[in-house]
């Protein structure tokens, strides 16, 4: 049957090594489509991925939803404060209201600018908060009101000089609440405008941050992973590991060599109040970050994932893919190796012939080739060029000997034309001044004999005109010598070039 083969499949290099790796690559490439296809569905790394945006997502929504909440009762009380500046008492039962009407909230504060009641004294401040850690889940929980909050009057403190300053709304980062609960807060404040629009107070609302973290430390897209909240300054607001939380910031983790440097263009991304998604290593282990901000209280949330709980499967797969094709490239390296070899054996042989021929051997005998393929042809092909080179080699030596001897006979006559044009100048040169002397005398008798034709008596006359007379004649006898030597060198020079061709 292989013989059958043979006989349809042209007897040729090319196709022959081509069978064979195309042969051997679809092997491969079927073998790890069937590995692929078989473990395909345990890679879950986009999967992982979406669930954890989904999981930041929806966590954060409902974050929102219930600071929203806050915002919009705040905005409510602000609006009856404003329209009731006139009745002081008023504003420790919007206070109280605030507190009973929204369970969320911890504690409400409505305080005034100095001596704004002057019958009131400095500081004027209406503050009702609950006293208990649980409040969130008390059924029937006080309210206990106070004049004052803090260990500093609130005209000092930044949820009251925030607002008052920026003329605007602010969430405070979160701090603890040691006069109440003894939870971490939160407070969202809103400056009090009188009727001129001038500020001259300040709404502030106490959130416990308790279900907040709860429900941050509850948000889970995989088995490990976990949320956290960062404040503007990069402090842990939630955190799995509560020691870490009001106390450290991640950037001074960074300095102080308690975490991988990566983390930080993470963390810095998240401080900036960016939206997306980082790679990085901690306690040398890769982990991945989404994050997301809350943009008017300034937080950052991420949810930390391993890169096991991501991409472990996909990471396998990858593992035994690569192993597959790293094995299966080596053996048809080998493959390739042994058949070419066995087949460019000739190259070998024309590749010595060609450095001998590249030495000067043009001589050298290059045999017929007993394979059919290409390698034959093309030892074959080798062996004539081989050949014709020689010729022409041969050929080109024998025009280059006889150039030279042409080239040393045009030497010869070119160093003999040389001294012939030295002395035809000199010559020349010669003639000239021979001729100089008659020249000048015809001159001076012409012009004599036109000046004083009348006063010269016939004797001086004829005188002159032999004179002209011999020095024409002279100058005839030198010009004829000059020709004469003209033509000479000419017909001296034909015969010579004559001669030699």
């Amino acid at each position: 049957m292989l013989r059958n083969l043979n006989h349809y499949i042209p007897n040729t290099l090319s196709v022959r090594l081509s069978l064979v790796v195309v042969s051997l690559v679809a092997i491969l490439f079927t073998a790890a489509l069937l590995v692929m296809l078989h473990y395909s569905w345990r890679a879950v790394k986009d999967e992982g991925l979406h669930s954890a945006v989904q999981t930041l997502s929806g966590t954060m929504q409902h974050i929102d939803n219930t600071l929203h909440e806050v915002e919009l009762a705040t905005r409510q009380m602000q609006w009856n404060v404003e329209h009731h500046l006139d009745d002081p008492d008023r504003m420790f039962t919007f206070s109280r209201k605030m507190l009973e009407t929204n369970p969320n909230i911890t504690g409400c504060a409505i305080a005034f600018e100095p001596f704004f009641y002057p019958e009131r004294g400095e500081y004027f401040m209406a503050y009702s908060y609950h006293p208990a850690s649980d409040s969130l889940t008390a059924g029937n929980r006080p309210v206990i009101q106070a004049n004052v909050f803090g260990n500093s009057p609130y005209t000092e403190q930044d949820w009251y000089t925030t607002p008052v300053k920026a003329d605007d709304a602010y969430w405070t980062d979160p701090l603890k609440d040691d006069d109440s609960s003894g939870d971490p807060i939160t407070s969202y404040c809103l400056p009090i405008h009188d009727g001129k629009g001038k500020v001259v107070g300040v709404i502030g609302v106490d959130l416990s941050l308790k279900w907040l973290s709860a429900t941050i430390l509850a948000a889970k897209s995989s088995p490990n992973s976990y949320c956290t909240l960062l404040g503007r300054n990069g402090t842990f607001i939630v955190h799995p590991d509560s020691t870490k939380l009001f106390h450290q910031d991640v950037f001074t983790q960074i300095k102080e060599g308690t975490t991988d440097p990566t983390v930080k263009e993470a963390a810095q991304a998240m401080v900036n109040g960016e939206s997306d998604y980082k790679f990085f290593r901690m306690k040398g282990k890769d982990y991945s970050v989404f994050y997301k901000p809350f943009k008017k209280q300034g937080w950052s949330a991420g949810i930390i994932l391993p890169k096991d709980d991501i991409s472990g499967d996909y990471d396998r797969l990858l593992a035994y893919v690569l192993a597959i094709a790293i094995g299966g490239f080596i053996i048809l390296l080998l493959l390739c190796w042994f058949f070419t070899r066995r087949q460019l054996m000739p190259l070998q042989l024309l590749t010595q012939s060609a450095t001998r021929i590249a030495d000067g051997h043009y001589d050298e005998i290059v045999p017929d080739s007993r394979q059919q393929d290409e390698i034959g042809r093309l030892q074959d092909n080798f062996r004539q060029m081989q050949q014709s080179l020689a010729a022409y080699v041969s050929e080109n030596a024998r025009l280059s000997e006889a150039l030279k001897r042409q080239g040393d006979m045009l030497h010869a006559t070119y160093e003999k034309t040389k001294e012939a044009d030295h002395i035809k100048v000199s010559f020349l040169h010669y003639m000239t001044d021979q001729m100089i002397a008659p020249v000048s005398n015809i001159c001076d008798d012409v012009r004599l004999l036109r000046e004083q034709c009348r006063d010269l008596s016939p004797e001086e006359s004829k005188r002159l005109v032999d004179d002209i007379h011999s020095n024409s004649e002279t100058m005839t006898g030198l010009l004829s010598r000059l020709l004469e030597q003209a033509q000479g060198n000419e017909e001296e020079m034909i015969y010579e070039i004559g001669d030699r061709e």
